[in-house]
Order: structure tokens, then sequence, then C-alpha cells
């Protein structure tokens, strides 16, 4: 079923953006046929770290989130790679399973990216701002729904951030189309560039698939392809989540 009131784009449709800064590896990167598969949970400075190189790769990505205390992804991540240790990257295209967020880093960079690594990245501590506060299950949940969700957003927007937070406390997969910049022009508020950058369009997929998706720039956009619904605001998101999905 189509989400209401929303064009439908392809599954694997791509997407940028990184904390305010360019995505300008996006222009170069090589996408996986398969769409990755990333075991993670909100509040982690080192998955953040994967999600921004995702990101600036223009990759989409399925999230199986893992919170402190779940119960749905956390035996799958020790049954694929032996432990549960996050973040857990899994690349099928290549029988890739790979742990530390340096060395996904330098995978993602060498498959998929324009840049060669130098060497396995060492993020340091803390790596980047991240969201202050661990995730936590909430038990008990409904049954889990067949398709994963969709969430297209910026991943430093408050909004986008909270409606994370409750996909990951709920445990719900779904698949993250990040919101970000190609080029300098694209780095301007979204008002400021309908202003002075109307002649430069964005260039970066995410945007322009979201664009397309919802008509709009929305911060977060979440589309659940179970029950044809299509949100934007994040607080309509958040009640949406807990109403059909929460306990």
């Amino acid at each position: 079923m189509a989400p209401v009131g929303c064009r439908r784009a392809p599954f694997h449709a791509c997407h940028p953006a990184r904390g305010g800064r360019a995505a300008r590896d996006a222009r170069a990167s090589t996408h996986a046929e398969a769409m990755l598969q990333l075991y993670e949970y909100e509040g982690c400075p080192f998955c953040r770290l994967v999600r921004e190189t995702l990101t600036e790769l223009d990759i989409a990505v399925l999230i199986l989130p893992c919170p402190r205390g779940g119960s749905r992804f956390r035996p799958l991540a020790r049954a694929v790679g032996g432990r549960e240790q996050f973040p857990l990257l899994v690349d099928d295209d290549t029988d890739t399973v790979l742990y530390e967020s340096g060395e996904i880093i330098a995978y993602l960079r060498s498959r998929y990216g324009q840049r060669r690594p130098q060497g396995v990245v060492s993020p340091g501590w803390p790596p980047r701002l991240a969201s202050t506060a661990l995730c936590h299950a909430e038990t008990p949940r409904r049954a889990m729904p067949a398709q994963p969700l969709e969430l297209y957003g910026v991943d430093t927007s408050p909004g986008s951030r909270g409606v994370r937070e409750t996909l990951c406390t709920l445990e719900l997969a779904y698949v993250r189309h990040n919101a970000g910049e190609a080029r300098h022009a694209d780095e301007k508020p979204s008002g400021m560039r309908q202003r002075r950058c109307a002649h430069a369009p964005a260039e970066q997929r995410n945007c322009t698939a979201t664009v397309a998706q919802t008509g709009a720039e929305q911060r977060a956009c979440l589309i659940d392809p179970n029950t044809g619904i299509c949100l934007y605001e994040s607080a309509d998101i958040d009640g949406y989540l807990h109403r059909t999905y929460g306990p």
C-alpha cells in the first residue's frame, strides 16, 4: 500500500548529511546492491560515527536497533557476529561482518567511497556530539511489523533524533535515509537557499528524494509501509509509533 499523502521513492533510494558538514563523498560513492544492515543504538557515539560515514557516502542503511535490555535484535546480532557489541555492520554483498567503528568506516570508504583509507580510523573519545541519553528497550511490545519503516531526515535535527530514540526504544527496524549537503550552497538554511541559491538546485540524492517524497525538505518524515501512513512532525511521529507499536 502506498503511504497516504506521499509519492513513493524506491526502497534503495540513498541520501547524504553530516552535522553541518558537506557530504561531498556522496558524489563519487558506489552503492551496495543489497542494503547494508547496521546493528546499533541511539546514544552510542561510535554508532553515530558510522552513521555519519554512511551519510557522507550517500548510502541508505537498514537500522536494527539494539537498546540496552533489548530482546529483538540483540540475539540476532550475537548469532550473526558472535557477541553483542555495537556498532555491527553486515554487508551481504561481500559476506562482511564488522564490529569496530574504525574498521567499519575504513571498510565503507574503501568499498563504497572515493577515498582509500589510510589504515584503520581511530575515532578517539568523545568522537563527536551524540545523543546524551542511552536508549533502553520498552517492554512489553507489540509484534514486529512485517516491513521495516522508513525515516527521512537530518541526523543532527533534534526532531529527527527524538524519532530515532523512539524507534530505538521500541526496537523497530527502519531504513534510514539521512539528509545532507553535497556542496557549499546546500549548507545554507533551507529558506536562505531558496532566496539566494534558487539557480543552483540541491545535487545530493537525499534532499532530492525527500522533496520528491514529501514535496518539501522536511526535518523528519516517517513512512510506514505496513499501514500506509506518512507523517512529518516529530511529535506526531512519536505519538503514532507508541500507539501503533508501543506497550
